[in-house]
């Protein structure tokens, strides 16, 4: 908005007016700057972390930092240097790796912001989800709803390391933020093979059970999403000749809630995405802002006109209306985690396209 200055004939009660708007904590809309702007101007930067030094990192927390009954989880958050030193990786997004050792348990707590893991490699942990044993292995996705009580254990021998989304910074904007530790974990290191969840709603599209709760949870009920049920849906997008994966070289598909088809959470969208070398994606804007998780593959990633090389383990920060496009030097898949329930439950989700990435100017 620009600013508008008025002057009067007697600048000492101008002077007066202007010091008692302070004194009463108001301020004159003609004096402010910066409010209304002609596109987003996002105070978070796109910024890319790498894989390899998150891996390293984490291990030497795992080193140096235990992991005790009574404590926290050991993760690493993304703190995107646009946020003024936040724990944030955008304005609305929490992004984080975390790292559980051999024989380690994360204990029981529970938050009103959702989160989310994806798993980035390793399998044998597994996440108690109200009292639901949830296994987790590379390449799945697993949800604990706002308010679940949750923990995460690890009987095997091996490490495991995992991505971490929450709305956090959203919840914590709405002054919503409740967090309650839990007590001590009375569950053994046994899993069983398939969670109470995934018995009652993973048994594909369509397929569901009976006797459904008159009144549904804000959130999917199916807390895993196996990584051969993602697999399998992208490569057959590319062998359906209707589908439209074969000209373009990207195939997507969007995590839901099986009962109603919506996303998995009110505040998080989910997706996955496979790019085939030889395409370059059509570069695109949008408002709201995402994460993006390198699952497997090679190529770069473009972000308001600068090139990232991105490999296996890096977590990418796109804020709200910053150009993003895609080239796969292998097939390239990511997993994308965003706000855009939350735009287009509001109606201020907007997006432009541009159909020749190289003519993409970095955002005004």
């Amino acid at each position: 908005m620009a600013t508008r200055r008025f002057h009067a004939a007697d600048d000492s009660a101008l002077s007066d007016l202007y010091g008692d708007l302070a004194e009463k904590d108001l301020q004159p809309l003609w004096e402010l700057t910066g409010l209304l702007t002609h596109t987003p101007k996002p105070k978070a930067v796109p910024y890319r972390w790498l894989g390899k030094e998150l891996r390293e990192l984490g291990e030497r927390a795992g080193d140096l930092v235990p992991v005790e009954g009574g404590g926290d989880r050991r993760v690493l958050a993304l703190a995107n240097p646009g946020l003024g030193g936040a724990p944030y990786a955008t304005a609305t997004l929490w992004g984080a790796v975390q790292y559980l050792g051999p024989g380690e348990t994360a204990p029981a707590h529970r938050h009103t912001p959702a989160a989310l893991r994806f798993v980035l490699e390793g399998e044998g942990v597994w996440t108690l989800v109200d009292g639901d044993p949830l296994h987790m292995a590379a390449g799945d996705l697993i949800l604990t709803p706002s308010w679940t009580w949750h923990e995460h254990h690890n009987p095997g021998a091996d490490p495991m390391t995992w991505f971490d989304a929450l709305d956090l910074p959203l919840v914590e904007a709405l002054d919503a933020v409740f967090f309650e530790p839990g007590r001590e974990s009375a569950a053994s290191n046994d899993t069983v093979v398939r969670s109470a969840s995934e018995s009652r709603y993973g048994g594909g599209p369509g397929l569901l059970p009976g006797g459904q709760p008159s009144e549904a949870p804000a959130h999917s009920p199916l807390l895993r999403y196996q990584w051969a049920d993602t697999d399998r849906a992208l490569s057959g997008q590319f062998t359906d000749q209707s589908s439209e994966a074969a000209d373009t070289g990207h195939a997507y598909v969007r995590f839901a809630d099986p009962t109603n088809g919506r996303d998995v959470m009110p505040t998080m969208r989910c997706e996955m995405h496979r790019y085939l070398p030889g395409h370059t994606a059509p570069g695109v804007r949008r408002t709201g802002s995402s994460l993006i998780a390198v699952f497997r593959g090679a190529g770069a990633v473009i972000l308001d006109g600068t090139a990232h090389h991105i490999t296996p383990g890096d977590l990418i920060a796109v804020p709200s209306w910053t150009w993003v496009t895609y080239i796969a030097e292998e097939p390239l898949d990511l997993f994308t985690v965003s706000d855009a329930p939350v735009l287009e439950a509001l109606g201020l989700r907007r997006e432009d396209g541009a159909a020749d990435p190289s003519q993409i100017t970095p955002s005004a």
